[in-house]
């Protein structure tokens, strides 16, 4: 398995999207395709039309970072896009497949990275692997996204549920911005590691059930989330205007950790402070129940 194709449609797409004018070059007469052509890109980047029809094939085994930035500054990459082709032609390398399965064998997270997260009760935080996979989250966290951890169709995955569950375009006040974020993330994800089987299948399970999915998949778009508002419509406490910052954890192959906070004083910190309550409350409640019942939450006490 490789990682040509995923190289020839980004190139291509960045390429068609890019007018002459905005790359500053006359035009002459009937152009047959969207953007620039090969030989103008190649031009651009300072290399010979065949070495870029090359890359373009999805050929980036052992280029050099020097026209890995030259290709970026012909196609106009931001940071992220940028990212997303050295992640590509790193994932050409010899040594990559190797590399991805040793990667893919260790979503663990470590003790004092689950007492960090717990150690947050008024945030709601996470640890989410480059999959979306929420792999650990505190009492808010899970309150917060309660009812994706109450689908066991979501198997506790952003992105699944995003696309598949019912209520995420309700849950989610921008969901297509939201929804291309994850896409995003996705792709951010499937060029650091293209022979991670679980990325593939979800990729391609989202594919199939999801129209929205494939064709946001199919614009190539990549995304990093670091930090962003989210507007969520949250069940149980109305509508949550949240920040969210995301931090990468060194050495942990792809995990990171997610907190999102509400602005003091707003109605979105009273939100999650009544949502705390509730989650609390119903923690407690769980530990109380016998294992062998299950009762649905029940809405937290207004102030």
């Amino acid at each position: 398995m490789d990682n040509r194709d995923a190289v020839s449609a980004f190139l291509r797409s960045r390429r068609d999207r890019i007018t002459p004018e905005q790359a500053g070059l006359p035009t002459y007469g009937q152009r047959r395709v969207p953007g620039l052509r090969r030989g103008e890109v190649a031009a651009l980047a300072g290399v010979s039309v065949e070495y870029y029809t090359r890359l373009e094939r999805g050929s980036l085994k052992g280029v050099s970072d020097s026209v890995l930035d030259a290709l970026a500054r012909a196609l106009r990459l931001d940071d992220a896009e940028r990212m997303y082709l050295y992640d590509l032609a790193r994932a050409a390398g010899p040594e990559s497949g190797a590399r991805t399965r040793q990667r893919a064998a260790r979503p663990v997270v470590r003790p004092s990275v689950a007492r960090i997260v717990e150690g947050m009760p008024e945030l709601p935080a996470f640890v989410m692997n480059d999959r979306l996979d929420v792999l650990a989250a505190n009492p808010l966290g899970r309150a917060l996204y309660s009812q994706m951890h109450a689908d066991p169709a979501c198997g506790e995955n952003v992105a699944r549920f995003a696309f598949l569950h019912p209520a995420a375009e309700r849950f989610y006040t921008d969901w297509e911005r939201m929804a291309r974020f994850a896409v995003g993330a996705l792709r951010i994800g499937a060029g650091k590691n293209p022979h991670d089987r679980e990325l593939s299948n979800l990729i391609g399970e989202l594919s199939t059930r999801s129209d929205a999915f494939r064709v946001m998949w199919g614009s190539q778009d990549v995304h990093v989330f670091r930090m962003t508002t989210k507007r969520l419509n949250h069940p149980l406490v109305g509508e949550l205007e949240l920040d969210q910052e995301t931090m990468n954890l060194p050495d942990e192959n792809g995990l990171s950790v997610v907190v999102y906070s509400a602005a003091p004083g707003t109605a979105s910190a009273d939100g999650l402070k009544l949502l705390a309550s509730w989650s609390a409350t119903d923690g407690q409640e769980q530990d109380a129940r016998p294992h062998s019942t299950s009762t649905p939450p029940s809405p937290p006490p207004q102030p």
